[in-house]
Formats: structure tokens, C-alpha cells, sequence
């Protein structure tokens, strides 16, 4: 994807990410083991999620201003 694409990058990282599943594994962990509720564990696992594809992202279009709803540029 580049920074004229009309999708901007995806805020969230690819299904395969280690660091996703690892995110995804901890929060059921700790759900299991009574450290976080449910509701605590997934804003954590989102919060995390979403920060890991936001990597990739700023990769694509390193010179982009723009994150978000898609732009009017031509």
C-alpha cells in the first residue's frame, strides 16, 4: 500500500503477527487466571493489537500525515 492508495494503512496487524498472538494468548491467560476481567482483557488485547498493525502502517507511509478516515487527496 502506498500513501496514494485510496484505503489509508491498516491500523491493525496482520492475523500471523507473533506479537498479535502473543497479545491474544496473554489476555486469555489472564482472564483464566482471574488478573483481568474479560472487559479489561480485550481493551488490552485491542489496545496492543491495534499498536502492533499501526507499526507496519507508518512503514507504508512513512511520510503521511494522515491515519484515519480516508482522505480527499487525488
Amino acid at each position: 500500500m502506498t500513501c496514494n492508495s485510496p484505503m489509508p494503512s491498516p491500523p491493525f496487524p496482520s492475523p500471523d503477527n507473533a506479537v498479535l498472538g502473543v497479545v491474544v494468548a496473554n489476555a486469555i491467560v489472564s482472564v483464566r487466571n482471574g488478573e483481568a476481567s474479560a472487559e479489561e482483557a480485550i481493551l488490552h488485547a485491542a489496545v496492543h493489537g491495534w499498536y502492533e498493525g499501526h507499526i507496519p502502517g507508518e512503514d507504508e507511509c512513512p511520510g503521511c500525515g494522515f491515519r484515519g478516515e480516508l482522505s480527499n487527496r487525488s
